[in-house]
């Protein structure tokens, strides 16, 4: 096994002679650096010393192997390494792919609908503490696990803790029943921005062929009243033709596909595959539409809402502090999960997309940037939303409070649009505002299967290395296939279960899992070592104490309050039946399940007493980047010289 004082990478063909004596040398620790296309790998003894602790991330082991002793002058191998890994053309496509990632869909409808819900502006302490404390510290981690081991969340395992290697196949399950409901949502979107590119928006009056005798339209009418029956222009639109949900009778009778819905999800999947299937060359690109054009939106609509009558109702609204609703556990509980959601440690992105950095990238920096770019856009689109709710107010001549009452996607179906259709130049903000909500899924989508992508062909190179066109080809056509119960007529109902069960708990626990292994089992001073080697500089005492103690604790408090205070199941007026929610639980267990199966298969198969078979399923494998044997060049140095060729 190689040491790290075996280890040294040298962007030059021959190393250069110390000028230090070797006993000094072995009293510095040394550094991993990482020279772009090649890697030097070879051996330093020094006569004096022959130590047999490994350093940095290594497990320590006894005696010296053979071969390896000071007065050995046989030859030993030194390994050149050509990377073939893809890399970024830029920093920039790296850095607004983690944007696009953690900047998605429930930023816009999310954290403004539960930043209201649980005081306003007083929720914003809470929020910014477990993002301090939980999130950044999380996002952060695997920032450097993913640039340090430069793998996917399956074989990353064999490089922390084998025996956790299950989480890296849980993850791939949980990405694939998101994508199964994620792009539908985004293929609603595209439903309603073809339908925007008309003089009068479809959802803007009562006189449509899918409208009912409760539909009311009170813009630009007076005297018109308002009951629990009545119904909005949008909400019929959205629910009698987009969804045809009057079509099916629940989960137990979903109806049929919906053609329209088919053709603008297979639309959507062609996007992700010829933006997915090169690698990260070719997405890199394609996020510097995806990533930034919602800004400009975000922005265009801003400027508008803060211009339309009863905007600052709507403000006043959205931050007034209810400091009394800080003494309730679930303010607490919302904030923890809107941040983990939003920040998105746990799904396997943050590894993927971070496993083609250079080594020496600063991941700190890089966390810290698209942490405070993701929280601010959160608290922006705050603004965007509910300067059109306190218009949409003052036009009903009712509280914000009665208009707010939408969320998750009807706020974005149904609230906003129904603004939008009355307002001057309402296509034109209808186009922008669609075209957003698809480049907001689209990012999403492109760092969730570019997870599994990843995780599977770092996993098992041999099979799909060369074939990554048709590897992603495949797996678009699952997902595809995988969605095709959410484009019926009651496929609403199936988004809403597959949301709530298909991540909800069980990614929460795969983020607790990781968070305990690398900080508990694969050692603090590991990881931190490992940090130090890429940046030069070891993590401060406050990420150490968060990973190993606030940050556990932090998802922890999540899991448990989200099972002792589990809510009933509803979407517009269904209340979901018991057996649909044990199917949900199936549903969450199918994902978290593979961890404690892959435990026992490892420890079942790794030969000794359960003793020794724990102690190779808890040290790594793997103590450097993944070497391929189709990328190694093999050179023969004497072991002599090599005990002078070199200072660390």
């Amino acid at each position: 096994m190689i040491t790290r004082e075996e280890l040294q990478i040298n962007t030059s063909a021959t190393p250069t002679p110390p000028t230090r004596p070797c006993h000094q040398i072995q009293e510095q620790r040394p550094s991993l650096l990482w020279s772009g296309s090649s890697v030097l790998l070879f051996t330093v003894r020094c006569p004096e010393h022959d130590p047999a602790v490994m350093a940095g991330t290594l497990p320590q082991h006894g005696s010296p192997k053979s071969g390896y002793s000071a007065n050995n002058t046989a030859a030993v191998p030194a390994i050149t390494q050509t990377d073939s890994r893809d890399k970024w053309s830029k920093k920039m496509d790296f850095l607004l792919s983690v944007i696009g990632f953690a900047v998605d869909l429930g930023n816009v409808w999310r954290f403004p609908y539960i930043c209201y819900q649980n005081g306003g502006g007083a929720f914003l302490i809470p929020y910014i503490l477990m993002a301090v404390f939980g999130g950044v510290p999380l996002f952060y981690m695997e920032l450097a696990l993913g640039q340090f081991h430069r793998t996917g969340a399956i074989s990353i395992w064999k490089h922390i803790c084998p025996i956790f290697k299950g989480i890296g196949y849980a993850i791939c399950v949980i990405a694939l029943y998101v994508s199964f409901y994620y792009n539908t949502i985004i293929a609603w979107a595209l439903f309603y921005f073809y339908s925007s590119f008309s003089s009068i928006l479809p959802w803007t009056n009562c006189d449509n062929v899918w409208n009912t005798p409760d539909c009311t339209n009170y813009f630009g009418v007076d005297n018109v009243t308002w009951t629990n029956s009545s119904r909005s222009p949008a909400e019929e639109f959205y629910t009698r033709n987009v969804l045809e949900l009057h079509k099916a009778s629940g989960l137990r009778d979903v109806g049929g596909v919906r053609w329209q819905l088919m053709l603008c999800l297979f639309l959507i999947f062609t996007i992700v595959y010829f933006s997915l299937w090169k690698g990260v060359r070719t997405s890199g690109k394609v996020v510097w539409v995806t990533a930034t054009l919602p800004y400009i939106v975000l922005f265009i609509l801003l400027i508008r809402g803060a211009t339309l009558p009863g905007a600052w109702r709507g403000v006043v609204f959205y931050l007034k502090p209810q400091w009394d609703k800080l003494l309730e556990t679930s303010v607490w509980v919302d904030a923890a999960a809107q941040i983990f959601f939003s920040l998105g440690p746990g799904f396997g992105v943050l590894l993927a997309l971070s496993s083609y950095n250079p080594f020496t990238n600063n991941c700190y920096r890089d966390a810290i940037v698209t942490s405070l770019v993701n929280c601010l856009t959160s608290f922006v689109s705050g603004f965007v939303i509910f300067t059109v709710l306190g218009y949409m107010a003052e036009m009903r001549k009712v509280e914000v409070e009665d208009v707010a009452k939408d969320k998750g996607p009807s706020l974005l179906f149904i609230t906003y649009p129904e603004a939008i259709a009355n307002m001057m130049g309402s296509t034109f903000f209808a186009i922008i505002f669609f075209v957003m909500m698809i480049t907001l899924g689209l990012d999403s989508t492109f760092g969730g299967l570019e997870a599994i992508i990843t995780a599977v062909l770092d996993e098992y190179p041999d099979y799909f290395s060369h074939r990554r066109e048709l590897f992603v080809l495949c797996l678009v056509v699952i997902c595809f296939l995988g969605s095709l119960s959410t484009l019926t007529n009651g496929g609403a109902y199936v988004v809403k279960l597959l949301e709530e069960f298909g991540v909800g708990c069980s990614i929460i626990a795969v983020g607790f899992l990781e968070a305990i292994a690398v900080s508990w089992f694969y050692g603090i001073k590991r990881f931190s070592n490992d940090v130090q080697a890429m940046l030069g500089q070891a993590p401060g005492l406050f990420w150490r104490v968060c990973w190993v103690a606030i940050s556990p604790a932090f998802l922890a408090y999540i899991i448990v309050s989200s099972l002792l205070k589990a809510p009933p199941l509803t979407l517009f007026d269904y209340k979901y039946p018991d057996w649909s929610i044990t199917v949900g639980y199936i549903i969450g267990f199918s994902s978290f399940m593979w961890i404690p199966i892959y435990m026992v298969y490892k420890l079942v198969w790794t030969p000794g007493s359960l003793k020794q078979r724990l102690a190779v399923c808890l040290r790594p494998e793997r103590t450097i980047p993944d070497i391929h044997a189709d990328t190694l060049n093999m050179a023969t140095v004497s072991q002599k010289d090599m005990n002078t060729s070199v200072c660390l």
